[in-house]
């Protein structure tokens, strides 16, 4: 099946068998005449022609360029365009007979296997072709994507070409099975973001109607509709997995949000919560595989679990926190560190460093925050004025909107991970993240307004509704 590239991309250089065609019918050579002359057989100039033949060997083109008498420059492009072929082909054989593996990752994975059985399923059956995997900056989404294509590629046998853009989380290694397929990942995905001007003609050419994943780590919200769209047209049985910050709003996408990992529910760090409930909790299970990477002799017991569990709370369960925290273990003694914690978490911020991620805890949220519409900015000024928690009710008394406005308006800050669900009986209820709030309050420059896709322009925000906890108490309570 030959694919062509999408309209728009640059011009795709003609296979062997079309150049060669061309270049008969141009000098009005008959197929059984150039056969007669580069004493090649009429067979094999008809298979050349028609596709069914693509790795002509260098003799064979040899003859055929002295039968068409080809001067230097058409000579020149027709053995490159049999080199391409020769090439092509050999990919297309090692992607059928040892598909492209992904990398491998380089952290442990915890308290996720639910969401990654959930996208695995999702994929290999292809229920869904499309998912951006969104989530605050430092909350795993990485190391998610790389267990979901491990788990794709080893059960269910799919290729997967993995491809991360600059400033993504590196939190793999490179496996050099892939590397023969990285130039052509690199021109799709470039093509996708309209970042350079490449031709995706040969991923489309190698993929085709063959079952593939691929993934995009750090995507962004610069996915192409129209370029996506016409990708997934091309290879019906491609799956496409981005991670993001934000969705992509490209028609048919499965938005999956990933939430911080779960923390000790004690919100006070009391004895209520036993030390072996403390351990099973996947944010403190994180946090001590990195502790005993430079300690291994330490010990969650009576005595340092309500303290680890209080600093997996003030972290809000964020995995790229969890582990810079933890290497400065070796500095702090765990009560010292819960402390900072508790007295002024921005200022922690600024050290706790993760140089193997190169990337600065602030920095990562900020990213989160910035590009908030104004009425957001209002709404976290109220809710981090208190103590962070929220429900629809709260919003619906400081907005003055309705409930499906101010349900798309919390839907937002959801899928920017700037808060989380709180999982109890009830109404619905929210929470600012901690460390969200601390850099907040520090203040972040805002971006350039721009209101979400569907969100109607925020109106002013009400200032005579009495407070509760730095919210305004609804009449709906």
């Amino acid at each position: 099946m030959t694919i062509s590239a999408a309209p728009g991309t640059a011009d795709v250089p003609p296979q062997f068998g079309v150049l060669m065609r061309r270049h008969r019918l141009r000098i009005g050579l008959t197929q059984r005449e150039l056969a007669d002359l580069s004493t090649i057989s009429v067979r094999a100039i008809r298979d050349l022609e028609q596709g069914r033949a693509t790795r002509p060997r260098t003799d064979t083109v040899r003859l055929i360029s002295d039968g068409l008498r080809l001067g230097p420059k058409a000579r020149a492009d027709l053995e490159s365009a049999a080199h391409q072929g020769r090439r092509s082909a050999a990919l297309h054989e090692r992607f059928v007979t040892e598909p492209p593996t992904p990398p491998l990752a380089t952290h442990l994975l915890f308290g996720r296997d639910a969401e990654a059985q959930v996208l695995t399923d999702e994929l290999a059956s292809g229920a869904e072709r499309l998912v951006c995997l969104v989530g605050l900056s430092g909350v795993g989404k990485t190391r998610l994507a790389l267990e979901v294509a491990a788990r794709l590629h080893r059960e269910a046998g799919l290729p997967v070409l993995w491809h991360a853009l600059p400033g993504a989380a590196g939190e793999y290694r490179s496996d050099p099975c892939g590397e023969e397929f990285a130039d052509l990942v690199h021109a799709l995905v470039n093509h996708l973001l309209a970042t350079a001007d490449t031709d995706p003609a040969p991923f489309l050419e190698l993929v085709g109607d063959r079952p593939a994943v691929l993934m995009v780590d750090g995507a962004g919200d610069r996915l192409q509709t129209d370029r996506v769209t016409r990708l997934l047209h091309a290879c019906p049985q491609l799956r496409v997995l981005v991670t993001s910050g934000r969705p992509s709003d490209v028609p048919g996408e499965r938005v999956f949000l990933l939430n911080p990992l779960t923390t000790p529910d004690d919100a006070d760090g009391s004895a209520a919560t036993s030390t072996q409930d403390v351990a099973r909790t996947p944010a403190v299970q994180l946090f001590l595989s990195q502790v005993r990477r430079s300690q291994p002799e330490f010990v969650l017991d009576a005595h340092t679990a309500h303290a680890v569990a209080d600093i997996c709370r003030r972290l809000d369960g964020l995995p790229l926190a969890l582990r810079a925290a933890a290497d400065w273990l070796v500095v702090y003694d765990v009560e010292t560190l819960r402390e900072c914690l508790a007295s002024d978490p921005g200022a922690l911020l600024d050290h706790l460093t993760d140089a193997r991620e190169g990337a600065r805890l602030r920095a990562c949220l900020e990213r989160g925050l910035r590009g908030l519409a104004p009425g957001r900015h209002d709404l976290l000024d109220a809710v981090c004025a208190g103590n962070g928690e929220f429900g629809l009710e709260d919003v619906m008394a400081l907005t003055g909107r309705t409930l499906p406005e101010c349900a798309r308006l919390v839907r937002d800050l959801l899928l920017r991970g700037v808060v989380r669900p709180l999982h109890r009986p009830g109404r619905s209820r929210f929470q600012v993240l901690q460390l969200v709030r601390a850099v907040w309050r520090d203040g972040v420059p805002p971006a350039a307004a721009s209101a979400a896709a569907g969100v109607p322009e925020e109106l002013p925000l009400g200032a005579t509704a009495p407070v509760f906890d730095g919210l305004p108490r609804s009449s709906a309570r």
